[in-house]
């Protein structure tokens, strides 16, 4: 039920006020967000008409608030059942998109990475392959570090004897401590 009166006390800066209604209950409290956007900011003794509604606390207070010649103001939701105005489905498809481009400029870059990458274990290969003649080693056994006499050599123990115990932190370099450094 629509119910007129008069906006008797009102804080600018707080957004909310007290509206004395021309007959019936005492002051109601009223917040900025009743009132319609057009039409400016609520003034001191504005004639306005308005519906009474229970706040959250229990007590009355003016709701869509209405001035002479105007449309109510819409009902705002509470928060816990509004969606936020700025979420729509064009934020989720844009938002879908970027991360798209986001995995495939990724996965890009790893390909690219991969393909440049000489693994440590190669390379150090190389090297010892060009700073020392080819030796021959068997598999006689020996499975620890302390137990050869070159890096070449543990090389060649781990990639062909089985149960070695020379490369640690499994990056395929044996003896890093002592022969691969």
């Amino acid at each position: 039920m629509r119910i007129h009166g008069t906006l008797t006390k009102w804080n600018d800066d707080r957004g909310f006020g007290f509206i004395t209604p021309a007959k019936g209950p005492p002051d109601l409290f009223v917040h900025v967000s009743s009132f319609p956007r057009e039409g400016g900011r609520p003034q001191l003794n504005e004639l306005i008409s308005f519906e009474v509604e229970a706040a959250a606390d229990g007590r009355q207070r003016a709701v869509r608030v209405m001035r002479p010649a105007q449309r109510p103001a819409r009902p705002t939701a509470t928060r816990e059942y509004s969606r936020p105005r700025t979420y729509t489905r064009t934020h989720r498809r844009t938002g879908s998109i970027m991360l798209l481009v986001i995995v495939s400029v990724g996965v890009f870059a790893w390909s690219q990475f991969q393909q440049k990458e000489v693994p440590f274990s190669q390379a150090l290969e190389q090297s010892v392959e060009q700073t020392q003649p080819a030796q021959n080693f068997s598999c006689d056994g020996r499975t620890m570090c302390p137990q050869m006499t070159s890096c070449a050599e543990a090389t060649y123990f781990i990639r062909s004897c089985p149960g070695t115990k020379m490369d640690g932190d499994g990056d395929g370099v044996p003896c890093e401590d002592q022969w691969c450094h």
